[in-house]
């Protein structure tokens, strides 16, 4: 099912302790914040209760375009939204966009599978998790197209 989800988002500001030796935040740092904002934004719509009698999602793979390097001490919004729910499978999208001048400035997509805990094989997506991923289930805008000092992210919804 293609959908057109509107967006959960938040604002970290980039701690010194996730830069790396190029001075800019380490590549791995977007990757664990990506799957962050998912679970938080996942939990948010009550997906962990929903979820519970079921299964859970495992992540299939991530892709990540690095555009721009992000600095210690800038504002980032950090963006995600279910893209599209299939038969066992989600899509999610991110994007992580420089306050100061609205550059985007690294992409990214998670393909999370939806897992039967007990077999440890794919299962259906319940309709009750299908229910918390929903269009109407989400609050927020769509995304154009175009501080924590320990680097986790605070809360927050737009």
């Amino acid at each position: 099912m293609q959908m057109s989800a509107p967006i959960y988002s938040k604002i970290i500001t980039i701690p010194a302790s996730v830069i790396d030796e190029n001075g800019h935040a380490n590549n791995v740092t977007f990757l664990q914040w990506m799957q962050d904002i998912a679970i938080e934004h996942y939990s948010s719509l009550g997906g962990l209760e929903a979820q519970k009698p079921f299964g859970t999602w495992f992540i299939r793979e991530h892709k990540v375009e690095y555009v721009s390097p992000a600095f210690s001490g800038e504002e980032i919004e950090v963006r995600t939204w279910v893209e599209n729910i299939r038969r066992v499978q989600s899509q999610r999208k991110y994007e992580f966009v420089r306050k100061r001048d609205g550059k985007t400035l690294v992409k990214g997509e998670t393909e999370w599978v939806f897992v039967d805990t007990k077999i440890g094989r794919p299962l259906a997506i319940p309709k009750e998790v299908r229910a918390i991923l929903h269009p109407s289930a989400l609050q927020g805008p769509r995304p154009a197209k175009s501080s924590c000092a320990d680097g986790s992210m605070e809360n927050g919804q737009r």
